[in-house]
């Protein structure tokens, strides 16, 4: 089975088990207060200019758990587009601590000012809650990605009305290997982001990074209370040691990016138009549910939408992704067509 479902079906990349076996018989302290962790975060302090404070999380859901529950007062809610991560993928995860989503419809997967401004207008009495977080996702769940102008236009719109700017960076590599912005470029345009280790050739983890002198007081004892202080925290940080030695981490952003773009083209000249611009590493299709049920016996990949006689796929490459697997499906699929 040659999967197209996800960009963490791997166990992790070569280097990184390395390193596990490297220090498979060294003692570290627990929670983060290591030697280990402690040189992951100042490898990637030096490629930010702002001082920032990093803490290690396991996965993306418990990043954004604690990370707006740490921040938002009970009165106050989260700015997300329809199509955000914690809307849809996160079971309640947000709401569960008692703060609203508010929903913003989009086309592109992202948000910009004028899609913000009429909730920050309408949101102004004490019958309502207070908007005081934009949360967006690079790349966001439908691919596309923010270009530098758009992520300035965004923060300094926030920060002119008081709102926090939260990046979502599970698929970050893959973002800034399309846009060549950098992580400097998206420290000085956010208060708070994270770097995606889980769908980036990690086993597990997301680096946190937060920039806001306001936000950094006491969040680990938010980590902590919602279960996300790892004892073993060197494991976390071990993952990141390897994905920023000799820029393993852009360079598998941009493999994943460049697996994608052989696929559309394969796909192209099968007459398959890609419903979204493929920007990234994730591709939406329609076919045939005939089609897409033959498909299934060879290939994992989700189906986005069932629409009876016809289904939309997404397919997502990957640091893993071979020439030869996409090579296969693009064979099988002109069979199938």
């Amino acid at each position: 089975m040659i999967s197209f479902k996800n960009d963490y079906s791997e166990i992790g990349h070569p280097r990184i088990l390395e390193l596990l076996q490297k220090y498979s018989e060294t003692q570290f302290n627990g929670y983060g207060l290591d030697v280990l962790s402690n040189q992951v975060k100042n490898r990637i302090q030096a490629l930010l200019k702002t001082p920032v404070d990093i803490h290690f999380l396991v996965g993306g859901t418990i990043t954004n758990k604690v990370l707006i529950s740490h921040v938002l007062k009970p009165y106050e809610a989260v700015i997300s587009a329809d199509t955000g991560h914690i809307f849809v993928h996160e079971t309640g995860a947000i709401e569960s601590t008692g703060h609203q989503i508010i929903l913003v419809p989009n086309e592109s997967g992202k948000l910009s000012p004028e899609t913000i401004d009429p909730i920050y207008q309408t949101y102004t009495d004490e019958h309502r809650v207070i908007p005081k977080m934009v949360y967006i996702s690079n790349a966001t769940e439908t691919g596309t990605y923010y270009s530098k102008a758009e992520l300035s236009v965004l923060y300094h719109y926030c920060q002119s009305k008081g709102l926090y700017l939260f990046l979502d960076g599970a698929r970050l590599g893959v973002a800034l290997a399309a846009s060549k912005l950098t992580l400097e470029d998206i420290a000085l345009y956010t208060d708070v982001f994270y770097i995606g280790g889980t769908k980036n050739g990690a086993m597990l983890g997301e680096a946190l990074v937060v920039k806001n002198d306001i936000l950094k007081p006491h969040i680990r004892y938010s980590i902590k209370q919602s279960g996300g202080l790892l004892a073993k925290g060197f494991i976390a940080a071990l993952q990141f040691e390897a994905l920023f030695q000799d820029n393993l981490f852009f360079e598998l952003g941009n493999h994943a990016n460049q697996m994608a773009i052989q696929l559309t083209k394969g796909l192209n000249a099968l007459g398959i138009q890609p419903l979204y611009p493929v920007l990234t590493n994730q591709i939406f299709i329609d076919l045939k549910s005939n089609v897409v049920d033959q498909l299934l016996k060879s290939y994992a990949f989700e189906i986005w939408t069932d629409k009876g006689s016809i289904k939309t796929i997404r397919l997502v490459t990957s640091w893993f992704t071979k020439p030869e697997m996409i090579e296969s499906l693009l064979t099988n699929l002109k069979h199938l067509l």
